[in-house]
């Protein structure tokens, strides 16, 4: 599927999960949810996948974790806070770089309007 389709699904599937939930939960709640929605549209889901860190020769294991990855080729970073601060960008932009993933959306489900919480950041 063409990645801008994909995003379409995905979007469509973050709406309805903040539409039932609303803001004020824990991201985890938001998270598996989404997971659900996800998977019940048909797609592959890979919730709290590993991200190892590569560094020179060697593979560290330092406990990074990528919220959720759909079909292989987006990222989903589930976030409830205030704002986005720019180290949650900077954070989908390093676990981008470090999967080899090309899309990433970081999304904070604590807003009022949904539309206000979804950021495309472009690998």
């Amino acid at each position: 599927m063409e990645l801008n389709d994909l995003s379409y699904k995905i979007i469509g599937c973050i709406y309805k999960v903040h539409t039932e939930l609303g803001p004020g939960l824990l991201e985890s709640a938001y998270e598996v949810c989404l997971e659900y929605e996800l998977c019940k549209a048909g797609m592959t889901v890979e919730r709290q996948k590993a991200l190892p860190v590569i560094y020179d020769e060697i593979k560290l294991e330092a406990g990074y974790r990528i919220d959720l990855v759909v079909n292989n080729q987006i990222l989903l970073e589930v976030k409830s806070v205030e704002a986005i601060a720019p180290i949650h960008t900077a954070q989908v932009m390093t676990y981008l770089k470090l999967s080899g993933i090309k899309l990433g959306l970081l999304l904070n489900f604590n807003v009022k309007d949904m539309k206000k919480g979804i950021n495309r950041i472009i690998m």
